[in-house]
């Protein structure tokens, strides 16, 4: 079986600081982050994609961690085709408009290449330390299956490699009957890491459950079940707690998936209080029992 590392979507949430899952003595940012990495041997950096990182930033987190700490790093909205603040672009990028937000067309074509570029080499210190794990691709829901947005999956991943993109999906039609074949075929004739995802049913966004291997490594982020999916909270969003008998059901899941693979990353995104980081802890000890 392949290696599994299991880890959450956040480490500084509001809310889990106010949870006390964090003992009174991690009471700053290094303290925090090197407590989180003595649980985990993962996190994903979901604040990348809200605004770009600095440098400086990812040489800390490279400093604060021990060897064989894992960084998923989240790509930045305006590259996965969201809407983007314009207070989020680069200060000397930003175009002159009146709009609140952006899309990639917005920006003139050197505007837009330098983004990537900045992007990409802000995580330098975590490539240096042998501590960048994947940079996930999250689509939005109009990101539906057609042939532009398959090359757009191959344009991505030329402008990352080295670095390892995986891609989530967030459109039902990537899985509609053959489609589902269809995908995951074409992400294993290129390799592509696909990320499975546990998630409410029923929506405009909802993805099926689907487990599969495309490529050496494979992602799963669990984002709850929550009832409350498309309130703008995010935490009414995310706020799930996963029962321990839900988690039990996935363990043979997830040793299936990673016998495929050689590293399964396995990522809890009902990021409320110490939802995910219970959770994982949770899932992390039922993965190490036997079958």
């Amino acid at each position: 079986m392949g290696e599994i590392a299991v880890g959450t979507a956040s480490w500084t949430d509001r809310t889990l600081l106010d949870s006390g899952w964090y003992p009174q003595t991690a009471d700053t940012p290094e303290k925090r982050l090197a407590y989180y990495a003595r649980q985990f041997p993962l996190v994903e950096v979901d604040a990348t994609y809200y605004s770009p990182p600095a440098e400086r930033t990812a040489r800390l987190w490279a400093e604060r961690t021990p060897p064989g700490f894992t960084f998923n790093i989240k790509a930045f909205s305006l590259l996965t085709g969201h809407p983007t603040k314009v207070s989020a672009i680069y200060k000397d990028l930003r175009p002159a408009t009146d709009k609140r937000n952006l899309y990639p067309d917005d920006l003139p074509p050197q505007a837009y290449e330098e983004v990537w570029t900045r992007f990409l080499s802000a995580l330098d210190p975590l490539v240096e330390a042998g501590k960048l794990g994947a940079l996930l691709f999250q689509f939005p829901p109009w990101f539906t299956i057609r042939r532009d947005n398959k090359q757009y999956l191959l344009e991505v991943t030329r402008r990352c490699a080295p670095l390892r993109p995986v891609f989530e999906f967030r459109h039902a039609s990537w899985f509609d009957g053959d489609n589902a074949t269809e995908t995951l075929d074409f992400l294993r004739e290129h390799q592509l890491a696909y990320v499975g995802v546990d998630m409410p049913q029923g929506h405009r966004s909802s993805v099926p459950p689907v487990l599969a291997a495309t490529s050496d490594l494979a992602v799963v982020r669990f984002h709850g079940h929550s009832d409350k999916w498309t309130s703008r909270d995010i935490h009414e969003k995310f706020g799930y707690r996963y029962s321990k008998r839900e988690l039990a059901d996935w363990a043979p899941r997830l040793r299936e998936l990673a016998d495929q693979t050689q590293q399964t990353h396995v990522l809890m995104n009902n990021c409320y209080r110490d939802y995910a980081q219970v959770n994982a802890q949770q899932l992390q000890a039922l993965l190490t029992e036997p079958d």
